[in-house]
């Protein structure tokens, strides 16, 4: 399926699109994304269909429908049945969400009177699925907690222990939006253009991205458009093109505006134009919203918008470039690394470029902070010394028994420093840089480099020292096997990160104590 994109510049036509999964149209507040989506509208009026939980979820008398959309579908049942309330000019029903119901349920209604004239011919006949079906089975995975139950023409939502109910219409909002979102989709015609106005809007960002790929998944028929200013869920939509949008000539009825690769990073001047008036920013290591820093740190940080880029090699070259143009801008920007087996030499420079590194190895190693491991089993009924005392036990011993395996990774990586710094750049031939090399080598003793820090390890454990060993320590199986998560009553890491996410969030005196003990690890407490 082609797309055509609206007209750019002085330039006739737009670009084309052949075969996109998904348009991301980004901007900032002005720029005419909300044109940009009408003027796709307009150019596939048949095909297109709009979204908008802002609709959804706010009444808006008197307002015309717009082609394509469950108010219009809605509508067009009341026109048949003659239930239009022409003294006003109103529906009974006046939001879409409401209106959506009710298409819902008339749909449910078709299928049983269909249902039983089949099993008038034949007993063995079943019934069809319903859009209500499909929607209910989605909605109940993203809510596991919470199940839908239909009671003649309303629908109720089951309370998480089955001991009573409430109506659909009583919803929280990001109940509602979920369940709109999924059943609108199902409403838009076949090979759609579906156009979602502030698709991150009333969603918790924990649900937005999975909501939105199961949206997708259940319409891979359709091409979704999606206008936004939010960065980050425009950097969630990997498989999308996405549109920065700069400006809209009212004149000419023309944008400026150009693409920006699905996998690419966003250009600097996207994060100025979005984030200047907002929160500074944290560049963070992390490839996807699945990764425990960036769960994790917008609930460290709160004053900082949390952008996650990969590798750390990415969040230094773009921590530098921002702060190099701060004579163009007035964002504060900084980054943070994992430790690793970095040197103290290397830290002291990075942090001089705004780059923190955490006093622990790795950002798992957050977790066994004394602190949180004592606020976690504090809150789930168990005595915090005791387990403590457990998980520094368990910790100590697995560090005793790879004192080498992790003094040769630190000694690899301080020799490989250290011969770094001793490369002579000023040598202008091969000859003389071969000569050089061959040379480097002579002062350095490997083996005492390796028994300095075996020595310093093995210190660590004598002195109980637990905090240097989380210092120290890049074991990605620490977790499990410390049994910080059986001894806290946990069942899985999952869930040991999940129950101090869910701490952070109640922003209380125990959020404060593990957002304290994190911070410290950065020198920010």
């Amino acid at each position: 399926m082609e797309i055509t994109l609206p007209k750019r510049g002085n330039k006739k036509e737009g670009i084309v699109l052949s075969s996109p999964k998904s348009i991301v149209v980004i901007g900032a507040n002005g720029a005419g994304k909300s044109r940009f989506g009408q003027e796709i509208e307009l150019s596939y009026p048949e095909r297109s269909f709009r979204m908008s939980a802002e609709s959804a979820l706010n009444i808006k008398l008197n307002q015309p429908s717009v082609s394509g959309s469950v108010s219009k579908l809605y509508l067009g049942r009341m026109a048949d049945r003659q239930l239009m309330d022409t003294s006003i000019g109103v529906s009974p029903y006046i939001t879409e969400f409401e209106q959506l119901l009710y298409l819902l349920q008339h749909e449910e209604f078709e299928s049983l009177i269909a249902l039983k004239n089949k099993l008038v011919a034949n007993k063995s006949a079943r019934p069809s699925k319903t859009k209500l079906d499909k929607t209910q089975k989605v909605w109940e995975e993203l809510f596991p907690h919470s199940r839908l139950k239909r009671e003649g023409e309303k629908l109720f939502v089951l309370n998480a222990d089955h001991s009573g109910s409430y109506n659909a219409l009583e919803m929280s909002q990001g109940e509602k939006v979920a369940f709109y979102l999924i059943a609108s989709a199902l409403y838009a015609p076949e090979q759609a253009i579906i156009l979602v106005e502030d698709p991150e809007i009333y969603l918790h960002r924990s649900i937005m991205n999975v909501i939105w790929n199961k949206i997708e998944q259940l319409r891979q028929d359709c091409v979704f458009v999606y206008m936004t200013h939010d960065i980050e869920f425009s950097s969630s939509r990997d498989d999308s093109i996405r549109v920065w949008v700069k400006s809209f000539d009212i004149v000419n009825r023309s944008f400026d505006y150009e693409l920006i690769g699905g996998s690419d990073l966003l250009p600097e001047e996207i994060y100025l134009e979005l984030l200047g008036s907002r929160k500074p920013v944290l560049f963070i290591e992390g490839t996807d919203y699945s990764s425990i820093d960036v769960k994790l740190y917008p609930y460290i940080f709160p004053n900082y918008t949390v952008k996650p880029l990969g590798g750390c090699t990415k969040v230094i070259e773009t921590t530098k470039a921002f702060n190099e143009m701060k004579l163009f801008h007035h964002l504060d920007s900084k980054g943070i690394v994992d430790r690793d087996r970095r040197t103290q030499q290397e830290i002291d420079y990075l942090r001089t470029r705004n780059i923190y590194v955490p006093d622990v190895a790795e950002v798992e190693n957050l977790l066994m902070l004394e602190d949180v491991v004592k606020t976690v089993a504090r809150r789930m009924l168990q005595d915090e010394a005791s387990v403590f005392d457990s998980v520094k036990k368990n910790v100590l011993l697995l560090f005793n028994k790879d004192v080498e395996s992790q003094a040769l990774l630190h000694t690899r990586h301080r020799i490989r420093r250290e011969l770094e710094y001793m490369i002579d750049r000023r040598l202008s031939s091969i000859e003389e840089l071969s000569e050089h090399i061959d040379t480097l080598t002579d002062n350095i003793d490997c083996c005492g480099v390796y028994n300095a820090i075996c020595q310093e390890f093995r210190q660590y454990i004598a002195d109980e020292n637990y905090e240097a060993v989380l210092r120290v320590y890049n074991q990605k199986g620490m977790l499990p096997q410390s049994r910080v998560m059986q001894l806290c009553g946990l069942a899985s890491k999952e869930k040991y990160l999940s129950f101090i996410i869910s701490v952070l969030k109640e922003n209380k005196e125990d959020a404060r104590r593990i957002r304290k003990a994190i911070q410290k690890c950065f020198g920010l407490s």
